[in-house]
């Protein structure tokens, strides 16, 4: 795909992974609308990414939990840029515990964010993509997609429902001109499920080699589609 002039909505996209994949697509010449739940983290982001590249960057604040407020993103960025060509939903949380500590709320949120959040951007994205002859949707998934563990009942059960889901959405929108592809990535260095970012584990996966990879997959030969990609630190501590 020739991304510039393009246009990508990315959610959350404050900070970590998103953030790294808005900066690599704004550079790349691709307008961007960003989301996230904090109005000054989302000011400082789009301020930043306005440093980048010549492209224009704008940001909303938004929920994914909550339909009214994606479909006022989406209505914003079709508005400020006339359409979508790129969704990328990385937004995402994590709450480890057991299944007997976790309160029905929490559950509740995880599985709201990690699937019924992806669904509602793509619900309303592909009607634009559409319109524009096609485009790329790449969802932000994880191992833990495919690898259960306990005390991550509720974060399991939402990745291996967006797995399920991502290959569901890839058979339905293939004929019209949309790819779809899910990344699952292995531990990451960033503030995911309340960590920190630190150099004692610089041999985790960095923000930057997810948005390397979302970069290569759009550069992808049209003729062919990575529709799954895992990715894993290359050296993890010997257990």
């Amino acid at each position: 795909m020739e991304l510039t002039g393009k246009v990508a909505v990315i959610t959350g996209a404050t900070k970590g992974i998103g953030r790294s994949i808005a900066e690599h697509l704004v550079a790349a010449g691709t307008n961007v609308s960003i989301c996230g739940r904090n109005e000054g983290e989302l000011h400082s982001a789009v301020s930043s990414l306005k440093q980048v590249g010549k492209a224009r960057a704008t940001g909303t604040v938004c929920d994914v939990r909550k339909y009214d407020d994606v479909r006022s993103l989406f209505r914003r960025t079709a508005d400020e840029f006339g359409g979508v060509d790129i969704l990328v939903n990385n937004a995402g949380i994590g709450i480890f515990t057991t299944v007997e500590s976790m309160s029905p709320e929490d559950f509740r949120a995880v599985l709201e964010t990690n699937v019924f959040g992806v669904f509602y951007c793509c619900h309303e994205a592909i009607p634009l993509m559409k319109r524009r002859g096609g485009g790329y949707i790449i969802n932000i998934s994880s191992l833990a997609g495919a690898n259960p563990h306990p005390q991550m009942a509720a974060y399991n059960a939402s990745k291996f429902g967006l797995n399920g889901f991502s290959e569901a959405l890839m058979q339905e929108v293939r004929h019209d001109g949309i790819k779809v592809s899910y990344i699952m990535p292995g531990s990451v260095n960033t503030e995911f499920g309340g960590d920190e970012p630190s150099a004692s584990k610089s041999w985790q996966l960095q923000p930057q080699d997810i948005a390397l990879t979302v970069m290569d997959l759009l550069h992808h030969p049209d003729r062919s589609l990575p529709s799954r990609v895992e990715i894993r630190p290359s050296r993890p501590p010997r257990k």
